[in-house]
């Protein structure tokens, strides 16, 4: 009994418990993966219309415009979301392990170490930010993936809305249309990098799981908790 207690207490003196992720960070990220669930399942219906409205004598059930209506709300929650995640990353100040992920990305042997982590043939490398190099360089291309969606959408909504915001934003995002090559290029477009966030989503699911096992840090934990695992140095 008295050497499982001292091996509790030699344990609790090894690991520590340090805030990951601020509340903001968690609530935007689980707000940002609903809105992509929704504006996927609803823009593939948009593009091509999976389910049959109910019967009905009255012209009532206009699924196509219920479906759009969602598609439309979510996606200026996502925009919304961005513009806060955009915000903290910059100036937040509990955000600071975000930004440190910079110094890492410079570092080829932080680089090496990482890649052999993957492959299980090396220990994990010491970071000084929040995100290893091939995480940090993920999320700036799904980042990037996400605002190709929201400038693309935005140039189809003014399409359909031509007073208030759609007014507002209509010959800006005409110019960017036309620069692109027109509306069909832009639907397209928009279609081809909603493909690329689902199999970024995949990809972050897969490697969550990944760090969560082989880390055993708590990686998916802090996501919910903003809590996670080190070891005292």
């Amino acid at each position: 009994m008295i050497s499982e207690a001292s091996n509790n207490i030699e344990i609790e003196q090894e690991i520590e418990q340090e805030l990951e992720f601020s509340s903001v960070y968690r609530w935007q990220h689980w707000i940002r993966a609903a809105s992509i669930v929704v504006l996927t399942i609803t823009g593939f219906y948009i593009a091509v219309p999976f389910l049959i409205p109910a019967v009905n004598a009255d012209p009532t059930n206009f699924m196509q415009a219920l479906m759009r209506s969602w598609h439309i709300i979510f996606g200026f929650v996502l925009i919304s979301v961005i513009i806060l995640k955009s915000y903290l990353f910059i100036f937040g100040r509990k955000h600071e392990m975000e930004r440190a992920a910079f110094k890492d990305i410079l570092n080829p042997k932080i680089w090496i170490q990482q890649i052999g982590y993957y492959l299980l043939i090396s220990k994990h490398p010491k970071l000084r930010g929040v995100y290893n190099p091939l995480q940090f360089m993920a999320y700036f291309t799904f980042y990037l993936m996400i605002f190709g969606l929201i400038i693309t959408g935005l140039i189809m909504y003014v399409h359909v809305y031509h007073d208030g915001l759609g007014a507002f934003l209509y010959d800006v995002m005409k110019s960017i249309e036309v620069m692109m090559g027109g509306l069909a290029v832009v639907r397209i477009t928009h279609h081809i990098l909603t493909w690329g966030v689902m199999l970024f989503v995949l990809g972050h699911i897969y490697m969550a799981i990944y760090n969560a096992v082989f880390g055993k840090e708590g990686g998916m934990d802090a996501i919910f908790s903003g809590m996670k695992w080190h070891k005292k140095h």
